[in-house]
């Protein structure tokens, strides 16, 4: 695989106010939804972001990647860390910016140090081709860019200590992929999951394909957070599909029934946008990735 290594350091210091990550603080953060994440604590250490150039062989082309790693990583060279991996990279280094994220829960003891990979997707059509239901983007996430991953930074191989992440789309990829392949993620979280799409990018009916293959799979050893607003409430389509926030009720109770650990998170009064995700990210975190 082509590597492209930027040394540039993530400069800008983490958000959070400590008393919200907290366990305290983060248990109402996953139920309000509102944490004052945007003020910035400069005594909070900062870990270090680099891009790189991942190829892709499906699409013959290079996938920009951005990799973090957590405050004081080099000095502790024979560690395994577990590892983030993320859609949407270019969103969730701006408006969702997981680094900061990562660094806040880190210096409060809500989490132990996390590398995080956030592959970047396109927009439209394109980015639909990566995340609705995609097999071939699966593929393209275990047999290509997990081994690069692995290939490069010290990172655990136990699925229990790999998250799977994103948001609409990305939500719908993040629980996809970890069902498809728990050998590598053992926990999923999904924002805003477009869980009621069908498979293999399709717009049309049948809707709410990845449901429909959870009742028919064999339960899988992975846990789950989903979480929703409740303003999500439209049908999609114009109204021709289901709604994201009865897709997720849909898989919420599917998953259930299969036995699965599921975390499920409605926000009252929430929305589909990226400062939505952002104040509740870190509880869905710490409750998959905390140390108890």
């Amino acid at each position: 695989m082509n590597v492209r290594r930027d040394t540039k350091r993530w400069s800008a210091r983490p958000p959070g106010r400590g008393w919200w990550f907290t366990p305290i603080g983060l248990a109402l953060a996953a139920v309000l939804g509102d944490p004052p994440i945007a003020h910035t604590n400069p005594a909070i250490r900062a870990g270090i972001v680099r891009e790189y150039q991942v190829r892709s062989r499906h699409q013959g082309r290079n996938r920009h990647v951005w990799v973090y790693t957590p405050p004081g990583y080099a000095a502790a060279p024979d560690t395994a860390l577990g590892m983030i991996l993320a859609f949407d990279g270019g969103e969730y280094v701006t408006a969702i910016p997981l680094p900061h994220l990562l660094d806040s829960l880190l210096a409060a003891g809500a989490i132990p140090p996390l590398v995080a990979v956030l592959i970047d997707d396109a927009s439209g059509a394109s980015r639909l081709d990566d995340l609705a239901n995609r097999a071939w983007f699966a593929d393209f996430i275990g047999n290509e860019v997990v081994p690069w991953v692995r290939g490069r930074w010290h990172v655990s191989r136990d699925p229990r200590r790999s998250l799977i992440t994103g948001s609409s789309a990305g939500g719908l990829a993040a629980v996809h992929i970890a069902l498809r392949r728990s050998d590598l993620f053992g926990n999923a979280l999904s924002q805003s999951g477009a869980f009621w799409r069908g498979n293999e990018a399709a717009n049309g009916p049948p809707y709410e394909w990845l449901a429909t293959q959870v009742a028919r799979w064999p339960r899988r050893a992975v846990r789950l957070w989903l979480e929703v607003g409740s303003t999500e409430s439209r049908g999609a389509m114009g109204g021709e599909a289901p709604s994201i926030l009865s897709a997720n009720r849909a898989l919420r109770d599917t998953l259930r029934a299969k036995g699965y650990d599921v975390t499920y998170v409605e926000v009252p009064n929430g929305t589909h946008a990226p400062e939505a995700w952002v104040a509740r990210l870190p509880a869905g975190i710490a409750a998959l990735m905390g140390h108890g």
